[in-house]
């Protein structure tokens, strides 16, 4: 730092930046007086030609004075003293004093204002790292996503139990379908005429999985279907709002009794799912280039119509969405993106139709499905269990985001906000799409699958459900504990939900059992038949056993029989060398089998092996033929 040395007394005036006389002092050893800077003798001019300084501050060192620096001592000897030159101002450089701080610039107040300023002011408040695309938080948003992923994993593996009636069925059908593609074996049934997805899809995979990790191996594909699911909703929520609502999309889609369940359920609806979300994230990764761009979407949208038709019911979704999210078009821009997307999927699946052929359950479990008679109350009241929170977070940050923009998430940002009513459709879509599988089911009054279809809304309504988590914690995280009791609820019931939903019958000493008994030459019945099937596919044909929803009979009379008539009649006559009930699939079958078997000789009760699920305790009762 300088330091400024008066060389002199100094008067008012010198204090303001104004010279006074000084005497000839020494500064170095070298003297400095008026020879030394140019002045004459006599005082009239300058080495360089300048007038002298002499009149000018004669007449300013004349003012009185108010402030005085300290005395100087008196000149030594030898050194001429004199009143009418100053020197220019000196600075002493000093290489070891710290630099003088920079003058803070002082607030202006506006006249008039003065008594109406506040007497003092709050800092700045620090912005959150998770609300901004930095470095530091995207590794953050990423670790909590690893958590919630491992959180979602751990939930659906602690769900056990033997191959359900669907699982079965699938994998053992794919079995018979990877013959048929790697050998030309004939198919015993034609599966596409009654599945509810292509067979040689989903089916030829689980089977190829099955052949070398078994179920678990099938199960665990599943699993990371789901996972993926996850993963693409957090990456398409953090696009369409910010980090803090895909976080809480996904830590609420990760915990749901669907997402459960079907982590850890050796069906096609996972698979469905991830491809679903697959297209939905490119639909909105894609928002701002080129119309065309969006048919990255129409792969992966057509593919989980293929794997299971039910996905076709989210494909109008998609098309919207892609008008929705068109970023800053209007009009004929916007709805272009939507024609290209509607056009790809539509060109894709009817190459896809006319290359494999007759699909039969298009409209037997789809379409043109059979209607049931379960009440409407009964399916909403279930609806409302599985997703009943989501959705309501869904609506709430749908609101939100209606009535404003940027609220909690990002509001520093630049940038156009979408519209009030862009941001109102786009809440209205994701948030409607979730009852579009209730809807349909209350439409057939059925609720077989509904636990599963539930998760396919679901998915499309998690990003305004994080959405209106993020807006119910508030900016800076100002309730946090409101967020985290949203989650903690949907996590008990997610938990206590996919407990009874995954609870199906203990089959393995049933199978066991039945093993020693069956071989390639007899006929059997057995309620969920396609259990027994597939564990014991080694060593029976799928057409060996007759499932109790359908029969035809014929006695050896000729008599047609039909429907639970028929079996009554088989069993009364000793047409199955063996018979496998439980009573709780076909009630009205069970009962018929048991009028056949009273007082029947052709048969004896053999074992009965117990089981417990959720909905209380039964047992296998296996009859054997004499």
């Amino acid at each position: 730092m300088s330091s400024r040395q008066p060389p002199g007394p100094w008067t008012e005036q010198q204090a303001y930046g104004q010279p006074g006389p000084y005497q000839e002092q020494e500064y170095g050893g070298q003297a400095y007086g008026r020879e030394a800077y140019g002045h004459e003798a006599d005082g009239h001019s300058m080495a360089d030609g300048h007038p002298p300084y002499q009149g000018e501050y004669a007449q300013q060192a004349s003012a009185p004075h108010t402030y005085d620096w300290p005395q100087q001592q008196p000149a030594q000897a030898g050194t001429a003293q004199t009143t009418d030159a100053y020197p220019p101002y000196y600075d002493v450089y000093d290489p070891y004093a710290e630099p003088e701080p920079e003058p803070s610039a002082q607030p202006a107040v506006i006249v008039g204002e003065a008594e109406r300023a506040p007497g003092y002011t709050l800092p700045d408040v620090q912005e959150s790292a998770w609300d901004v695309d930095t470095r530091r938080s995207k590794l953050l948003g990423r670790v909590a996503l690893l958590f919630l992923l491992l959180v979602q994993a751990g939930l659906s593996l602690r769900l056990k139990g033997t191959a359900f009636q669907d699982e079965a069925l699938y994998i053992a059908s794919g079995h018979y379908e990877l013959d048929n593609l790697l050998h030309g074996t004939k198919l015993p049934v034609d599966f596409a005429g009654y599945f509810s997805g292509h067979p040689k899809l989903y089916p030829v995979l689980a089977a190829a999985v099955d052949s070398a990790f078994g179920l678990t191996g099938v199960r665990l594909v599943s699993l990371g279907f789901m996972l993926g699911a996850t993963a693409l909703l957090y990456a398409l929520t953090r696009r369409l709002f910010n980090l803090r609502a895909a976080l809480g999309a996904a830590a609420l889609f990760s915990v749901v009794e669907p997402t459960t369940v079907l982590g850890n359920f050796a069906t096609y609806d996972a698979a469905a799912i991830f491809l679903l979300a697959l297209a939905m994230y490119a639909v909105v990764r894609t928002d701002r280039m080129p119309a065309v761009a969006v048919l990255l979407a129409a792969p992966p949208a057509a593919l989980a119509f293929a794997v299971k038709y039910a996905s076709g019911l989210y494909l109008p979704t998609l098309v919207v969405l892609a008008i929705v999210t068109a970023h800053r078009h209007r009009s004929v821009k916007a709805a272009g993106r939507g024609v290209v997307l509607g056009a790809g999927i539509a060109a894709l699946l009817g190459a896809g139709y006319a290359l494999s052929g007759p699909l039969g359950g298009i409209s037997s479990t789809t379409t043109n499905r059979a209607h049931g008679s379960d009440s409407t109350l009964m399916l909403l009241e279930h609806s409302a269990e599985w997703g009943g929170l989501v959705f309501l977070a869904a609506l709430g940050g749908s609101i939100a985001y209606a009535l404003r923009g940027r609220m909690g998430e990002m509001p520093w940002i630049e940038g156009v906000t979408p519209g009030r009513w862009r941001r109102a459709a786009l809440g209205a879509l994701l948030t409607g799409t979730a009852l579009l599988a209730p809807a349909y089911q209350i439409h057939l009054h059925t609720q077989v699958s509904l636990f599963k279809h539930v998760g396919f809304g679901l998915l499309f309504a998690a990003p305004m459900a994080g959405l209106g988590m993020a807006r119910l914690i508030g900016p800076h995280f100002r309730h946090p504990q409101l967020g985290i009791m949203l989650y903690v609820l949907t996590l008990v019931f997610g938990m206590v939900q996919a407990q009874q939903s995954y609870s199906f019958p203990d089959s393995s000493q049933m199978t066991a059992y039945l093993r020693t008994m069956v071989d390639h030459k007899g006929r059997y019945l057995a309620e969920e038949q396609e259990v027994p099937a597939y564990y014991l596919r080694d060593v029976t044909g799928w057409k060996q056993w007759q499932n109790t929803y359908f029969m035809d009979y014929r006695d050896k009379a000729g008599k047609q029989y039909t429907g639970p008539d028929a079996f009554r009649q088989a069993v009364h006559d000793g047409w199955f060398d063996v018979i496998v009930m439980h009573g709780n699939v076909t009630p009205d079958t069970y009962r018929a089998v048991q009028a056949g078997l009273k007082g029947n000789t052709h048969y004896r009760l053999a074992a009965v092996f117990p089981y417990t699920t959720s909905s209380g305790e039964s047992a296998y009762r296996v009859w054997v033929k004499r």
